[in-house]
């Protein structure tokens, strides 16, 4: 017997939690540097995002599950006789898969009969969510956690993850670009065209207009699966943008032929602290049964 666990950077809604019968680890928020809570327990996505619109001075910041809050999750199920399968956000992005590898360590002392297997997905969000979406797959078709793991990470090279956003106002305030970059960009109406690559995000374009940008993301998709659809699983994330995220959809499965079936993806805080309200996502991967 096995459980299936996650750190909060998967991005899934409570409602999928519940139903699959998930563990997750949250991340951090502070937004003083003195008062930290877990988002999904002492913050909402919606409430943080909305605190985000109203107060264009607030500098938010996110911190990793540390070791201790793994133990906490791991523990309770090792006495009840359960291995573990962890997956973890991108090792380039957060030191989350650290924390989950030494409270493995940890727990391995006092439970040396039990296996934790911890998947590094070298992604985040919609992208890191596809690799567990496929592990529950690989779950509910009843295979071991050895070859669920193995899967996994093969999974995990096929993931393709990209993302643009509204402004670049939140690349500014984590540093990621210069003022002068983003006032440039802001005044030319520039949206970032970006991408998770081995592990980490790098930015490919920048495009003025969003309705182009959206074009070119939903292009760019459809040339890639058109021959491979239906190996493929896809996702599509959002946030504060459903009404934009509802028609880019539509027009990806017009376009392919195909029906996406996962939920889109609200954006969680690990990823939407850097990229702000109004961005948008696509990841897809190949499904394990052909890999």
């Amino acid at each position: 017997m096995f459980k299936i666990i996650s750190d909060g950077s998967c991005d899934f809604s409570t409602e999928e939690v519940a139903k699959y019968g998930l563990q997750i680890v949250p991340f951090y928020i502070t937004m003083d540097n003195e008062n930290f809570l877990k988002e999904g327990i002492d913050i909402t996505k919606d409430e943080y995002f909305n605190k985000l619109v109203a107060d264009k001075n607030l500098y938010p910041k996110t911190a990793q599950p540390s070791p201790q809050d793994y133990v906490d999750v791991y523990e309770p199920l090792l006495k009840e006789g359960n291995d573990l399968l962890v997956l973890t956000i991108s090792s380039k992005l957060s030191g989350s898969n650290q924390s989950a590898n030494i409270a493995k360590e940890m727990m391995q002392e006092d439970y040396p009969e039990r296996t934790i297997e911890i998947v590094d997905t070298l992604n985040a969000s919609i992208g890191q969510g596809l690799v567990l979406r496929e592990v529950l797959r690989m779950n509910e078709a009843g295979l071991e956690l050895a070859d669920m793991a193995a899967k996994a990470r093969e999974v995990v090279k096929t993931v393709r993850t990209l993302f643009t956003l509204d402004s670049l106002e939140y690349l500014k305030k984590g540093g990621r670009i210069g003022p002068t970059q983003a006032f440039v960009g802001g005044i030319l109406g520039l949206r970032p065209i970006l991408q998770v690559v081995d592990g980490e995000i790098v930015s490919l374009e920048n495009v003025r207009g969003k309705k182009r940008v959206l074009n070119m993301l939903s292009s760019a998709v459809v040339d890639v699966l058109k021959d491979t659809k239906n190996d493929a699983n896809i996702s599509i994330g959002e946030i504060m943008s459903m009404e934009d995220a509802e028609k880019f959809q539509a027009g990806i499965e017009s376009s392919l032929d195909v029906k996406i079936n996962n939920p889109i993806t609200s954006v969680g805080v690990t990823i939407g602290t850097h990229t702000g309200p109004g961005a948008m996502a696509i990841a897809y991967c190949r499904k394990y049964e052909a890999i």
